[in-house]
This record gives C-alpha cells, sequence and structure tokens, in this order.
C-alpha cells in the first residue's frame, strides 16, 4: 500500500496553505494498492516533536477501501458523505489541524491503515480511541511524512 500527497514529497515541507493558521487546509493525499480484503481506510496525522508529546493533527476513518485518496481542502465536519468521518485533533476542533510547531522543526507523520471492518459513526472521536477500535483489524498500513519549521 502506498500514501503520497502532491502537496509536498516525502520528508518535504509542508506548504504554509496547510499551516494551521496560514490557511489551515488538509493536504490532498492519494491512496494506491489497499488489499483486496479491505472494508475501510483509516488516516492519522500526528506530530511526534510536540512538547507535550504526541500531538494529533487528523483522525480519519470509514474511507472507502477503493478511495484513491482525499482531496485537498476537506470541511470540517465529522461526516463527509461518502469520503470519511473525521474525529477530533488536539486543537480541539472536527477535521484537519494544520502544522504550527512552538519552536524547532517538527515532523508530521501520515499513517494511513487497511481494516478489516468499518467502524462507523463516532462523534468526537479522538487519536486514542481510534488506535484502541482498529487493534486487530490493521491489514496494511502506509506512511508519509512533512516537516515544518517554526515562523
Amino acid at each position: 500500500m502506498n500514501l503520497a500527497s502532491p502537496s509536498f514529497a516525502e520528508g518535504s515541507k509542508i506548504p504554509d496553505k496547510h499551516h494551521y493558521k496560514k490557511g489551515n487546509k488538509s493536504p490532498e493525499l492519494i491512496f494506491r494498492g489497499a488489499p483486496s480484503e479491505t472494508k475501510s481506510l483509516a488516516l492519522l496525522c500526528d506530530d511526534p516533536d510536540a512538547p507535550a508529546g504526541i500531538w494529533s493533527h487528523w483522525v480519519v476513518w470509514d474511507i472507502p477501501p477503493a478511495s484513491s485518496g482525499l482531496r485537498e481542502g476537506l470541511p470540517y465536519l465529522d461526516t463527509i458523505e461518502n469520503v470519511c468521518q473525521q474525529g477530533v485533533n488536539d486543537f480541539g476542533t472536527t477535521g484537519w489541524g494544520g502544522p504550527c510547531p512552538p519552536h524547532g522543526i517538527h515532523r508530521y507523520i501520515f499513517k494511513l491503515y487497511a481494516l478489516d471492518i468499518a467502524i462507523g459513526p463516532k462523534r468526537g472521536m479522538k487519536r486514542l480511541a481510534l488506535l484502541d477500535a482498529i487493534k486487530g483489524h490493521v491489514i496494511a498500513e502506509a506512511s508519509l511524512a512533512g516537516i515544518r519549521a517554526a515562523d
């Protein structure tokens, strides 16, 4: 399985339009190669370099298994019909919460999970609850990392 973005290359800078204070648009993502037995896809974007520990920027699940990706600038809704379910990021909002490092250079790790289940609507679900829900159901995964320096 593969995860890529036309917005930024692996290990490169995530553009300003995706920054929390400079547009806060979710990046376009492209998915390929989900196993045939996939029932749904889930996605997390986390900053492992945050001062208080892992900071969650995006919590997404129930992406249809045949999806080829997510378009740029998804709305900040719990449910995007025929696209996905979105949970609450560590900014306390639904949907994408872009990079906004307080100091230094931070990594933003996007992880895509192919699952043997669909989770269903779970309003307000956060990162740890999603990880708990998918435990034992991941059949493949892919990752993509971007970086962002403090302004």
